[in-house]
């Protein structure tokens, strides 16, 4: 097991040196790479928006009850602070991505090793084409460059969510949510969430077309291959996750 394990490891990053390659035609490069902009990030755009507007809310009201329920009189503007710290610290950038994870992932794999069992990286091979330059290298700069933008919309509207709780519930008003919002918070975390998210984009577009890449079989082994990467994904998300925090809070 851990022979297989570290042989996968292997060829993961001999696939990556690969990848990361000049393109051969610059042409073709950019055509690609807009193609995965529209497809593994613009196709995005809904499911980013509407998980962090209710989340948002759920953080926003949580925060009040926890507040309401302490012994200690805390003011209301600070459910819009607390509200604004979970968001960029952990919500957006860790669980979007574990959401982009399972979307994204799995449509990498799964159009990876479509082509694999149909033989057409073969036929890219013995044109003379770098399959993983032609193949992976757009995926990567689509999502290194496109996540962080979709973790900053998720933020946005996030925040927006839980104004949006308070209208609704009442609990506090727009004033002292809005106080809360722009109190002094180090620059130190927004900086980390990015530096995160960085880091999560690039194991996301980069494991599932590992995957993707090596399926051997038909269909079948596709899907298999699907679930694998998009499992451990998430894995690698979570342990990079725990290494970066430690190395940039500690």
């Amino acid at each position: 097991m851990l022979k297989k394990f570290f042989t996968a490891v292997g060829e993961y990053i001999v696939l990556l040196g690969k990848s990361l390659q000049k393109p051969q035609k610059m042409r073709v490069f950019w055509k690609l790479f807009m193609r995965e902009i529209n497809d593994l990030g613009v196709n995005s755009f809904g499911l980013v928006i509407f998980t962090s507007i209710f989340v948002g809310a759920v953080v926003a009201i949580q925060m009040f009850n926890n507040f309401a329920s302490s012994s200690f009189p805390i003011p209301p503007s600070f459910v819009g602070y607390a509200t604004k710290a979970v968001l960029v610290l952990e919500f957006s950038p860790t669980i979007i991505s574990l959401i982009l994870a399972g979307k994204v992932g799995s449509y990498i794999a799964s159009s990876i090793g479509t082509m694999r069992v149909s033989e057409q990286i073969d036929a890219l091979d013995i044109m003379g084409v770098n399959s993983p330059n032609f193949l992976i290298l757009p995926k990567i700069c689509a999502c290194v460059i496109f996540n962080p933008i979709l973790i900053a919309i998720s933020i946005v509207f996030g925040i927006g969510g839980g104004h949006l709780a308070g209208m609704l519930t009442g609990n506090w008003t727009e004033n002292d949510y809005i106080t809360g919002i722009q109190m002094f918070m180090p620059n130190l975390f927004v900086y980390y969430a990015f530096v995160k998210t960085t880091v999560f984009a690039f194991i996301i577009a980069t494991v599932p077309s590992y995957f993707g890449y090596n399926v051997k079989g038909g269909s079948l082994e596709v899907g298999r291959a699907s679930t694998q990467a998009v499992v451990w994904t998430m894995v690698f998300i979570i342990i990079s996750e725990l290494i970066l925090t430690q190395l940039i809070l500690s």
